[in-house]
């Protein structure tokens, strides 16, 4: 990989870089697009990553896919795709050299995943130093994730832009994820709430008449009330994930529905 690499700098060719855990789906492919944009040479990896997975997660069940994956991406003319393993990524004689994350790493995902943005961090800066990336896609459904990994990128002066990439949403609002095929067909049809949730929020903090914490609240109870399970739904600054003031704000949530737990957020301003 890091050969390759090496042969694209020398051509003066950019690289463009999109890691995954594969199990791809359309969100996945559109931050492929993105990196076609902005590079001469895509590169995708697949790697179910073991060190962001809780005590409670099932690292051994995460869905891989990997033959279908390949195909989507031959599809999307993708120059390489790294499939590194765990020999690689953690050779087993050395101890993992985790990546510190930023304070406002421990709230929210961090919260309810306390190991999970360490794990992320380490294993993009290891990601990174094999692809040799000029640019990296993220999607920005997983909005605190895309702010972590800017957080690692200016700690260590990597030579890299990070590129956050819109939501691709269903024609109902629901945010692409491989989440959603855990949903049953009764909780799919209820899943378009969240982003209903946060469109009507959103109109509320434009029109100004109810506090932050008002509108956190209503929103909270209106998804409880639709069968989900909120974990938090917040509105926060978007640059430092801190107190919102009147401008650059984004609205987070999270929510069980069954046994997937959901992402999604929307930009105010």
């Amino acid at each position: 990989m890091q050969a390759w690499s090496h042969a694209c700098k020398k051509a003066k060719q950019r690289i463009g870089f999109v890691p995954t855990m594969g199990n791809l789906h359309a969100g996945h492919l559109a931050l492929v697009d993105k990196a076609r944009q902005v590079a001469d040479k895509v590169v995708v990896s697949i790697y179910v990553n073991p060190t962001q997975f809780g005590e409670n997660e099932d690292f051994d069940n995460y869905p891989r896919t990997e033959l279908q994956d390949i195909e989507h991406l031959k599809q999307k003319n993708v120059d390489v795709v790294f499939m590194p393993d765990s020999s690689e990524m953690y050779p087993s004689d050395k101890a993992i050299n985790y990546i510190a994350v930023p304070d406002f790493a421990t709230e929210l995902e961090g919260l309810a995943r306390p190991t999970h943005f360490r794990g992320v961090a380490t294993i993009v800066k290891k990601l990174f130093d094999a692809v040799q990336p000029d640019h990296a896609i993220f999607g920005e459904k997983d909005f605190q994730q895309c702010l972590v990994v800017k957080h690692m990128v200016a700690e260590y002066g990597l030579a890299i832009e990070v590129h956050a990439a819109p939501i691709v949403r269903d024609a109902d609002g629901l945010a692409k994820s491989s989440r959603n095929q855990y949903l049953t067909p009764e909780q799919r049809k209820l899943a378009p709430v969240l982003y209903q949730t946060l469109l009507g929020a959103r109109q509320k903090v434009r029109a100004g008449n109810l506090s932050y914490s008002e509108i956190e609240s209503q929103s909270i109870e209106f998804i409880n009330k639709n069968g989900f399970k909120v974990d938090y739904f917040v509105i926060r600054d978007a640059t430092t994930l801190g107190v919102p003031g009147e401008t650059n704000r984004v609205i987070l949530l999270a929510a069980k529905l069954g046994i997937p737990r959901l992402l999604d957020n929307l930009r105010v301003d």
